[in-house]
């Protein structure tokens, strides 16, 4: 049945591909650690029915279907199923069920609580079959182990079920741009710049005091700048055949390397040595990745580290700081910018996680997926942040042209 489903979406493109004759393909990258990876469960998305946000509004629009039968009231109803089921278990360990002695009050609650899980996993599927899949953008993305190509739609997060950045990001741009986009995603959980993406004009790493004792010193020096090795290999299979990758792809009209988004910096923070040459690192990074791709004026969007949560939070954090110091570089001046994830977290989703998620794990699931350190696992927050990178990389573009 995939096959045949693969072989019609192939056989729709073909038929549409004409529509993008002499239009060059936009290639754009994305790459960094565990957050370009993405952690958030795919129908977490639908909480940008929750009513008050005009940018969340637009959103879902962006990324369910027409009349899919999703809406701020379908959100409510899930979200009180979720409550009667807290109330029932208990939460994540069930403990109020298991309390329960054997006899007809075990067995009415039982009955109810399949009840309320029918209906909560049918609501899970819909929010997710419900999820638009593009027919001008797609993407061939290494997410740790989930190595996955086709038309943009969900799924290509750290697992089947999951999104990170690329999935707004790649839309956002189709509603910017003309002709066929291909995304192009590298990433890696718990990665650094300085050692992991080590750029090659960096120099050498040197190592610690503790790092030249170990007995794997040498493949400690060896494996440094691993990532952007792996990174560089990955994106140069893709371009060596292209029209693998997009079927719209015209070689005649070519294809133009359009623009690099990078978000990571978590790992970075917990050495004085890291923090302190994060902005030389990024300024490196940034140089070396336009060197590889001939494209010497490459928009390039740094996505700030905003784990922190608050602008008061972010402005005390030392990769948090390098980061927007590097895209202010003189160098890079109406080609390089900052985006600051901050302005995008999911507070809604925090305030559920405070409240304490394990015991109120039926309404999180709903809402979050994962811990602070993964920006909750909130689909709001990464739809919001992949419109932020799409909005600022075409502002990049728009000055290119200018």
């Amino acid at each position: 049945m995939k096959r045949i489903l693969t072989a019609v979406t192939i056989s729709i493109l073909s038929i549409t591909s004409p529509a993008f004759a002499d239009k060059k393909l936009k290639v754009f990258i994305l790459a960094g650690q565990s957050n370009t990876v993405g952690h958030a469960n795919q129908h977490t998305l639908a909480t940008l029915y929750r009513p008050g946000d005009a940018r969340d509004e637009r959103l879902a629009k962006l990324v369910f279907k027409n009349n899919s039968g999703l809406s701020a009231k379908a959100l409510q109803e899930q979200l009180e199923r979720g409550e009667k089921i807290d109330v029932i278990t208990g939460g994540i360990s069930n403990e109020k069920l298991k309390a329960l002695a054997e006899g007809p009050e075990k067995t009415a609650a039982e009955a109810e609580l399949k009840t309320l899980n029918k209906a909560y996993d049918a609501y899970t599927e819909k929010v997710i079959s419900a999820c638009v899949v593009s027919d001008r953008v797609h993407i061939s993305s290494i997410a740790d182990g989930n190595k996955r190509s086709g038309p943009l739609t969900v799924g290509f997060g750290g697992n089947p079920t999951k999104i990170g950045p690329e999935f707004t990001f790649g839309l956002s741009m189709a509603q910017k741009l003309d002709g066929p986009i291909l995304l192009i995603k590298t990433s890696w959980g718990g990665k650094s710049i300085n050692y992991d993406f080590r750029p090659p004009s960096a120099g050498p790493y040197t190592l610690n005091d503790k790092q030249k004792e170990a007995k794997n010193a040498a493949d400690i020096r060896k494996n440094a700048g691993l990532n952007w090795r792996m990174m560089n290999e990955a994106i140069g299979e893709v371009l060596k055949d292209l029209k693998k990758y997009h079927p719209a792809y015209d070689a005649t009209a070519g294809h133009e390397m359009a623009g690099f988004v990078w978000f990571q910096g978590f790992n970075d923070q917990f050495s004085d040595e890291f923090r302190e040459n994060y902005r030389d690192m990024m300024v490196h990074f940034i140089k070396d990745v336009r060197k590889e791709y001939d494209t010497p004026g490459m928009p390039f969007v740094i996505g700030v580290l905003g784990t922190n949560m608050t602008k008061e939070g972010v402005d005390k954090n030392a990769v948090s700081v390098a980061q927007r110091e590097a895209a202010k570089a003189p160098e890079f001046k109406d080609n390089v910018t900052s985006v600051e994830s901050y302005q995008v977290y999911d507070l809604g989703a925090r305030a559920v996680y405070d409240k304490g998620w394990a015991k109120n794990f039926a309404v999180w699931r709903a809402i979050g997926s994962d811990r602070p350190y993964h920006y909750l696992g909130s689909g709001t927050f990464f739809a919001r942040l992949g419109d932020s990178f799409a909005t600022a990389m075409a502002e990049l573009i728009g000055k290119q042209k200018k």
